[in-house]
C-alpha cells in the first residue's frame, strides 16, 4: 500500500469555478498508484469543490446563477463581518463540499468523459486557495 500527499495553491479572480483536474491528475501520476483512491480537499470555509461538467462553460454559468438565486448577497444575514458576501460564501460552501474522493484505476482517475474537478470560489474578491491531495492505493 502506498500513501502520497501533495498540495497546491489556486489563485481565483473572485466568484466562479476554476478547473483543477489536470493538477490533481499530475499528483496521481506522481504517486505511482495504479489502483486506489484520491481525496481532494480545500482548506477554506468560503470556497468549495465540485465535480461538474467541463466541456461546455455555459453549464457552469447556470451553476453560478443558481447559487446567486439560492444564497443572494442581499439577504437579511447576521454574519457580515467581512462584507455582504460573508454569510453567502459560507452557505454556498455548506451546500457543496470541501472534499471529493475519486477512484483510481490503471493509474488514472475514473472521472466520466465530461467531468472535471473545480474550485468553486464564493467570494467576490480574488483569493489564493489551498488544495490538499492524498492518494492511497497500490
Amino acid at each position: 500500500m502506498t500513501a502520497h500527499h501533495d498540495s497546491f495553491p489556486v489563485s481565483t479572480r473572485g466568484k466562479g469555478t476554476y478547473e483543477i483536474t489536470e493538477k490533481v491528475e499530475a499528483i496521481v501520476r506522481a504517486s505511482g498508484v495504479r489502483t486506489g483512491i484520491v481525496t481532494v480537499f480545500i482548506r477554506h470555509t468560503s470556497a468549495s469543490l465540485v465535480i461538474y461538467e467541463n466541456a461546455d462553460p455555459s453549464a457552469r454559468q447556470d451553476l453560478h446563477a443558481y447559487f446567486e438565486d439560492i444564497a443572494p448577497e442581499d439577504g437579511d444575514y447576521v454574519h457580515t463581518l467581512e462584507g455582504p458576501d460573508d454569510t453567502t460564501s459560507h452557505l454556498r460552501m455548506a451546500l457543496t463540499r470541501t472534499s471529493e474522493v475519486i477512484p483510481i484505476a490503471n493509474g488514472r482517475m475514473t472521472l466520466g468523459t465530461w467531468q472535471g474537478i473545480f474550485v468553486f470560489e464564493h467570494r467576490r474578491a480574488a483569493h489564493t486557495r489551498e488544495i490538499d491531495v492524498a492518494v492511497v492505493g497500490v
